[in-house]
């Protein structure tokens, strides 16, 4: 697989009362997206960024990072290969991306994702 992008994902319980701290404090000042339930916020110098996640929308289990790459189902028949517990299948999602989440050995969720033009 190639990792263009690692996003971590951070829990909160309110999207909207978290942002000030994030787009404020830490200078990641760009909302590159909202949908409610995750919002992406970017420093528009460094391009460092970080998702507020309160729960995830579609998946049974949320994901502690997502992993950007430029060939998801390549990915996915490899995690399939390998034997990894796939906990939400790959999918085309309602917002457009093209997803799918992993547990790695350690236990970690990752949401294994490509955004499409």
């Amino acid at each position: 697989m190639h990792s263009l992008k690692i996003t971590p994902n951070v829990p909160v319980e309110d999207i909207e009362a978290a942002k000030a701290f994030y787009t404020g404090f830490l200078g990641l000042a760009d909302e590159e997206f909202n949908l409610g339930w995750v919002a992406r916020f970017t420093s528009p110098l460094s391009g460092a960024n970080v998702q507020l996640v309160t729960r995830d929308e579609t998946s049974p289990v949320d994901s502690k990072m997502s992993i950007h790459t430029d060939d998801v189902d390549a990915a996915y028949s490899e995690a399939l290969e390998l034997g990894y517990d796939i906990v939400h299948p790959l999918n085309t999602e309602s917002w457009g991306v093209r997803r799918f989440l992993v547990r790695a050995p350690d236990g970690t969720v990752v949401n294994i994702v490509q955004h499409r033009p």
